[in-house]
């Protein structure tokens, strides 16, 4: 087959939907394989099975490899799958047994399979120099209320607020709301009562307006990825339609010749 002929197979909407099922198969089959009384039973068959899992994966990948050449390697989605497939090949020995639970790793391909999904990725993607601005605001406001909770309950409360990190790393549960109140704010109120005016803007600033403001930058990325994808597919079909106009006005020009030539 030539390279086009493997091209346009590969981009069959068959082919992509039995890729999927594919890997979310052998994802299946790597869950059964942390089962001790499974693998008694039936070891070699889910091995069996996840090894032509990996070789359809490989084979897939090798026809891409074939059928577009040097333009293969400069698609970043293609190098996720090499990545991917490449960590899978590796041989798990006994210095290199945590390769085999990075094999769960290939379910990620669904990814780069599935079109719907590879838009949120790269939507994320598109918001990740929002969200370092973000990061960053949010790490100056987690510094200044780490050396203020240090200074304020790290005499009475050590073990939540004896230095910097163990008052940053309570201050992150706080702001995750979990178990803020009864766990944390309410017992260090029983020692400083007026400490609840140092927690309650602390939420209101981290939960409710910097964590929001991640989300509503993700959403936008989301949302620009969504209309580009929609104007690209308007511009091809009015370039198709452009074409087919231009296809019957040649014919009709031809058809005019014709008769006025007879």
């Amino acid at each position: 087959m030539t390279r086009d002929k493997v091209a346009n197979w590969l981009e069959r909407p068959a082919v992509g939907n039995a890729i999927i099922a594919v890997i979310l198969f052998n994802a299946v089959i790597l869950g059964l394989e942390t089962s001790d009384r499974v693998m008694a039973q039936a070891g070699g068959l889910i091995h069996l099975l996840d090894t032509i899992c990996l070789s359809i994966f490989v084979v897939e990948l090798l026809a891409k490899i074939y059928a577009h050449g040097a333009r293969f390697f400069r698609n970043g989605w293609n190098l996720f799958d090499l990545v991917i497939i490449g960590i899978a090949l590796i041989p798990a020995g006994q210095g290199l047994s945590v390769l085999r639970a990075l094999r769960i790793l290939r379910l990620l391909r669904v990814i780069s399979v599935a079109p719907r999904l590879r838009r949120v990725v790269e939507g994320f993607i598109t918001a990740l120099p929002g969200m370092g601005s973000v990061f960053l605001l949010m790490a100056i406001i987690f510094y200044i209320g780490s050396v203020m909770a240090t200074k304020l309950f790290g005499d009475g409360f050590p073990e939540w607020f004896g230095d910097l990190g163990s008052s940053a790393y309570t201050l992150f549960q706080v702001m995750t709301l979990e178990s803020w109140s009864m766990g944390i704010v309410r017992p260090v109120m029983d020692s400083y009562p007026y400490a609840w005016a140092f927690f309650v803007p602390f939420i209101m600033v981290t939960t409710f307006a910097v964590v929001n403001l991640l989300v509503g930058l993700i959403v936008n990325s989301m949302q620009a990825a969504h209309s580009e994808e929609d104007n690209q597919k308007t511009d091809a079909y009015r370039d198709e339609v452009l074409n087919r106009l231009a296809a019957i006005e040649a014919r009709l020009s031809k058809a005019d010749d014709t008769s006025v030539s007879g």
